[in-house]
């Protein structure tokens, strides 16, 4: 007999949640809870309510987090100019440490005595839900079916269906590659992508057009920063999920966002996805634009020398960890002056910084002229700063020491 009465589940509606819905009731004996959240993925969620009833569940959350998302999670992250290895902005990472924070907290609400997640034994999913978990909930028991069953095909999943009467919604035209969307991004993985030398299908992608499809005229857009945050674009001020969806539909009709990599997982082995972050990829440019006249050079140089680790931190799963507090507090105290707006031109994949302006820039006109500055720098006092720093190799170099 199960010591678990009660698991709540981040459950999505479709199979694989659904087949953990009636697996964790025939497992465990158990009653399931079921949470869906709303991060701006593009599909309802509502439907996910009816098929949790057909399944017999009979506590059901569906929440709106959308803003919270942003304001919290993606923002915050973005004040650091975050990306995970050159090149990746995160997507998929950053929306799991607030499904972990409401699955411990409606564990919390309903008596649950475990939670339970979709997320494979092969993928950072599972850590990285389980690693908030714990930390918000340290005698938490987590239920990862996908390492404990032995329904690790889709042919087995559907036959499971079929035995038990789950209803499937078998969608026609529905992608065949592991897909995973938010508000920041959608991710492709599997099909052809597991050969890391095939090219991308066009029919693929969903949120933007092929830079080769783009329109001929550049599209120019304003955005305006507080603090590090955007809060306005082209002088309409918006709330943080509706700066990103607005930017996702300017990049995606100018082809901007598409990334093909080859990444190292957590778990140890490499992995081939394909990204789209239209709205991401512009605020990184906007925000680094934004930083380059209003941050002092060497806040500047200690940040970039930071994210890398930050970035790490957040794609490993530690958002809920005493280092990721600590980083953070250091990158929210850097944004204090990081005001002003920023002008951009979109055209066909290129996200190009064409102005910059703030009350709060360090840039100079004055000292920076190649005019006549009526005495603002005295380059005179550039001789002595050369030789100052020279002295160590001038040493060296009369020593006999060759580089």
């Amino acid at each position: 007999m199960s010591d678990i009465k009660k698991v709540v589940l981040a459950y999505s509606g479709g199979l694989d949640t659904s087949v953990i819905v009636r697996w964790l009731q025939d497992t465990y004996d158990c009653e399931v809870v079921t949470f869906t959240a709303d991060i701006g993925q593009g599909e309802e969620v509502e439907p996910a309510r009816a098929k949790a009833k057909q399944l017999g569940v009979k506590e059901i959350y569906i929440e709106d987090l959308r803003e919270e998302f942003v304001r919290d999670y993606v923002f915050p992250m973005f004040r650091a100019n975050t990306i995970y290895e050159g090149e990746y902005l995160l997507g998929t990472s950053i929306a799991r440490p607030l499904i972990s924070r409401r699955l411990i907290e409606i564990a919390n609400e309903t008596g649950a005595d475990a939670i339970s997640h979709g997320a494979t034994g092969k993928g950072n999913d599972q850590v990285r839900f389980e690693l908030g978990a714990y930390a918000l909930k340290p005698g938490v028991k987590v239920i990862a079916p996908w390492r404990e069953w032995d329904l690790n095909s889709r042919e087995k999943l559907l036959a499971y269906c079929d035995e038990r009467n789950i209803p499937v919604e078998k969608k026609k035209g529905k992608s065949p590659y592991s897909m995973d969307a938010n508000l920041l991004h959608i991710s492709y993985e599997g099909i052809n992508l597991e050969d890391p030398w095939a090219e991308a299908e066009e029919d693929m992608w969903r949120w933007s057009v092929s830079p080769e499809a783009a329109p001929e005229t550049p599209t120019y857009v304003e955005v305006t920063y507080k603090k590090g945050d955007i809060v306005a674009i082209d002088g309409q001020e918006m709330k943080p999920h509706v700066v990103l969806e607005t930017l996702n539909k300017l990049g995606g009709d100018n082809g901007i966002g598409r990334l093909d990599i080859v990444e190292n997982r957590y778990v140890g082995m490499k992995s081939r996805g394909c990204y789209e972050t239209p709205g991401g990829t512009i605020m990184l440019r906007a925000h680094r634009a934004i930083e380059s006249i209003t941050l002092d050079r060497e806040v500047a140089h200690l940040k970039d020398s930071i994210m890398p680790r930050y970035a790490e931190v957040i794609y490993n799963g530690y958002w809920w960890s005493p280092e990721r507090e600590a980083l953070q507090a250091l990158i929210d105290q850097t944004q204090n002056y990081v005001n002003g707006t920023v002008r951009l031109k979109l055209y066909k994949g290129n996200v190009d910084v064409v102005g910059r302006k703030s009350d709060d820039s360090l840039f100079d006109e004055k000292i920076a002229t190649f005019e006549e500055d009526q005495g603002a720098y005295d380059q005179k006092d550039a001789e002595g700063f050369i030789k100052l720093n020279a002295l160590r190799l001038r040493i060296a170099a009369g020593k006999g020491r060759k580089l």
